[in-house]
């Protein structure tokens, strides 16, 4: 079933109308949330790959 062009547009600006945008507050919360993630995570694989390169490095040198 076809779509008008002009019933498309109108149905478009009828959807566009119900998005609710994020006020400042929660943009703020949630940019503070998405960088804490980022250095946790940094942090975590920092520590396994030391981890990692501290085992095979010493079981390399046994050899």
């Amino acid at each position: 079933m076809a779509t008008s062009p002009a019933k498309f547009i109108q149905q478009t600006r009828a959807e566009i109308g119900k998005i609710t945008w994020p006020g400042r507050r929660e943009v703020a919360l949630t940019s503070v949330m998405v960088f804490l993630l980022a250095v946790v995570a940094a942090t975590f694989f920092f520590f396994v790959d030391l981890i990692i390169r501290t085992g095979l490095t010493t079981l390399l040198q046994s050899f």
